[in-house]
């Protein structure tokens, strides 16, 4: 019954989809080569993050307490397989289903051979998307996330709109159990590829969305009440949950909305407030275009959008939590689509204003390619760092302990490392060692020498191994 509801009068074949699937072949070839380029800097030794080990080591016992906190059950299964495969090889793969995801979006959105120059623009707009930037450290654990998006958009360049969009329900559940908004790149998939569209189209795909959402979301609780004992999530304590208990709770996590709203445009910006100006600027202005001379489509893709804020702010305002920046992939692509779409339509006139807004689109294209690839080397002291005490330790056998604040050490400030044991993780990783990290296990390293467990300050510090009683020991020494 939700079928037919969902997809009245949507049975036809598009006559785009021969030219959209040629399409995507050389749309597809630009994003692989544009990825490689700007992830250079990582692509041999890519950085984890922390929690992301267990799934390079495929080991689930790492990642099962996500599954109670997060509901992240389709990462976990992840965790389960058998083969363990190198850092730099999954990587290389994550980056190319990224690719082909931005690709297949491009295609469907703006689909015909006459039209590829825009669609490249669009695709690698969505390529250096500030979220998957900040996102990529996890590419280990969020691969069959990320490989689902790529699916169902290269589908959308494939099947007809009632076979898309009957195959919805099967991959928000999916998705949903990957990362909670993926469903709504997924729902922006549905609009943007909608050919016929109107007020009754557009409720229809709503509801059939909202309704495989709550299936989701309640698939989820369920079998966390199987395996958990727990219908629902449990809030992890390390974020610092304040859940609303009623209104005035509710209000009191206001600002907090707040703050995860900024935090994105900040982190989107790079920091700079004038770039902070020009996106809103941008996002406006191709809003008024698009609204004089595609009033459904601008429809179709703000109402994506505002469901996607809507979730982002229901999760804030109830339990209390930020969400980070690598969540707000849904709003960088409806961006990306505003500024590109309506470059397109002004470029359909002879006069200066197609021409000023396509130099927009490429300055922002162009810079966030050349400040993806930037940010990609960041990692690069601490991947050498730890390399290199990797050598030192495989020299020496016995225990080995760290000493010191790893997380504010330069390299890995610079770097993003957010707890100690990714150093413990990083060893492991690179010799197949244990740490013990004597920040979170004081008692282990009681009897080490105080001029170690309290590292001299310096200028320029540098991770040094010292050896004590057949053991060694990562020294980490502060900045002066």
């Amino acid at each position: 019954m939700l079928l037919k509801f969902a997809f009245a009068k949507t049975g036809t074949v598009s006559t785009l989809q021969p030219a959209q699937f040629e399409s995507l072949y050389k749309v597809f070839a630009l994003t692989l080569i544009a990825i490689i380029l700007v992830s250079a800097g990582n692509l041999l030794d890519p950085f984890l993050g922390y929690d992301d080990f267990p799934a390079l080591f495929a080991e689930p016992n790492g990642f099962w307490f996500k599954t109670l906190t997060e509901g992240r059950w389709l990462n976990y299964f992840w965790h389960l397989r058998v083969i363990v495969t190198p850092a730099w090889l999954n990587f290389v793969i994550y980056q190319a289903t990224w690719a082909l995801f931005a690709a297949a979006f491009a295609v469907a959105v703006i689909p015909g051979r006459e039209r590829i120059w825009f669609a490249c623009v669009l695709a690698l707009t969505i390529l250096v998307a500030p979220p998957a930037l900040v996102m990529s450290p996890w590419f280990n654990t969020l691969f069959p996330g990320t490989a689902l998006l790529a699916a169902y958009a290269v589908l959308a360049t494939r099947l007809s709109q009632f076979a898309l969009r009957a195959l919805l329900p099967v991959f928000t559940l999916l998705s949903f159990t990957a990362y909670t908004t993926f469903p709504i790149i997924l729902l922006l998939i549905c609009l943007v590829g909608t050919e016929r569209r109107s007020l009754m189209d557009l409720a229809r795909l709503v509801l059939m969305f909202g309704a495989s959402f709550v299936v989701s979301l309640l698939a989820v609780y369920a079998l966390n009440w199987q395996m958990h004992g727990v219908f629902g999530v449990v809030l992890d304590p390390s974020r610092g949950p304040t859940p609303a208990t009623d209104f005035s709770t509710l209000m009191d996590n206001f600002q907090l909305l707040i703050d995860t709203l900024v935090a994105f445009l900040e982190k989107t910006s790079f920091n700079s407030r004038a770039t902070m100006g020009f996106h809103l600027g941008m996002f406006c202005a191709a809003t008024v275009v698009l609204i004089r001379r595609a009033s459904f489509e601008t429809l179709y893709l703000y109402v994506g959008f505002g469901i996607g804020i809507a979730l982002v702010a229901v999760q804030v305002l109830k339990m209390g939590v930020s969400v980070p920046t690598r969540a707000f992939h849904f709003a960088w692509i409806t961006y990306a689509v505003l500024i590109v779409r309506a470059a397109q339509e002004l470029s359909h006139d002879t006069g200066i204003a197609g021409r000023l807004a396509r130099n927009l689109v490429l300055i922002v294209t162009a810079s966030y390619l050349l400040q993806t690839a930037l940010q990609f080397t960041n990692s690069r002291n601490w991947q050498t760092e730890t390399r290199v005490i990797a050598l030192q330790l495989a020299a020496v056998p016995g225990r080995v302990y760290a000493v010191g604040d790893i997380v504010n050490h330069p390299s890995a400030l610079k770097a993003g490392v957010q707890q100690p044991i990714a150093l413990s993780e990083r060893i492991r990783q690179l010799i197949d060692r244990g740490v013990i990290i004597c920040e979170t296990s004081p008692d282990a390293c009681s009897q080490l020498p105080a001029e170690w467990l309290n590292p001299v300050a310096s200028a320029t510090p540098k991770m040094r191994v010292e050896q004590w009683n057949g053991a060694s020991v990562i020294v980490v020494p502060p900045r002066r």
